[in-house]
């Protein structure tokens, strides 16, 4: 893409003139083949990877699936949809919500209208940068006390010495839980040690399982994004109190989710 290279040329007085590079700016479509990731894409087509993550509307580097089509731009910068949504896009924004460097652009894809704002030049600052490296997982509860962390434990009803496969949070009843990042309802409903569970896919081969809630607040094969309410804690199941209990699974394996969850 060699007008990339041209564009960069053009961005050392971009932050002036801001028009300059939109009006420069040609967005291509490209079709994602297999076992290529964002950072793999943003090397080969020298395009910084937060250009790509921003005007898709990428959380983490591992959000594309082969057959996916994306938006490759000709121009280095960020772009904050009008409609802002998950967790990394309310990051971005809030971080440039007093600057005048940028200028308003629709895309056209699909017979479908979308509105930017972009940031000719722009980069992922530090916190972006490590937000989108990271897999991305948010908290499942606003405010919490951690009562039980992953691994050997004293089950407080057996009393026997087992595997804890997630972490419980300690919250009042009827506290809202959270999806922890974008993904695909895949189970609900009771068990008789989870209480109410939720169990969301996410598409980089992680799961992840909500535990004695006091109701379910989603469905069946819903799309959620990072930050829905999908439940309330409570204290279903073989439970000592209200909490919730959170896994997360990689590959059907359970993982220690404690650091792998951003606040």
């Amino acid at each position: 893409m060699n007008d990339v290279q041209n564009n960069r040329r053009l961005l050392a007085g971009v932050r002036a003139q801001p028009n300059q590079a939109a009006e420069n700016l040609t967005i291509y479509q490209y079709t994602v083949r297999e076992n290529e990731d964002i950072l793999f894409l943003a090397a080969r087509l020298n395009i910084p990877y937060s250009a790509l993550a921003s005007l898709n509307r990428l959380n983490n580097p591992r959000a594309l699936e082969p057959g996916m089509t994306i938006l490759l731009p000709s121009c280095p910068g960020i772009f904050i949809p009008d409609n802002v949504e998950t967790d990394l896009e309310k990051i971005i924004g809030a971080a440039r919500e007093n600057t005048d460097v940028s200028v308003e652009i629709r895309i056209n894809t699909a017979g479908r209208t979308s509105s930017y704002l972009f940031f000719p030049g722009a980069d992922f600052n530090p916190t972006e940068r490590s937000f989108f490296l990271n897999s991305g997982f948010r908290f499942p509860l606003r405010h919490y006390r951690i009562t039980s962390r992953f691994g050997m434990r004293n089950d407080p009803i057996s009393g026997g010495h087992q595997m804890h496969r997630g972490i419980d949070l300690a919250a009042p009843e009827g506290t809202e839980v959270f999806a922890v990042a974008d993904g695909i309802v895949t189970a609900t409903g009771f068990d008789p040690v989870y209480g109410n569970y939720v169990i969301i896919s996410h598409n980089n081969n992680y799961t992840s399982l909500y535990g004695h809630l006091q109701t379910i607040n989603t469905v069946l094969r819903l799309e959620v994004k990072s930050g829905n309410l999908i439940g309330r804690v409570g204290s279903t199941g073989q439970s000592t109190g209200p909490h919730l209990h959170f896994e997360l699974r990689r590959g059907g394996i359970a993982v220690d989710p404690s650091g792998r969850l951003r606040p």
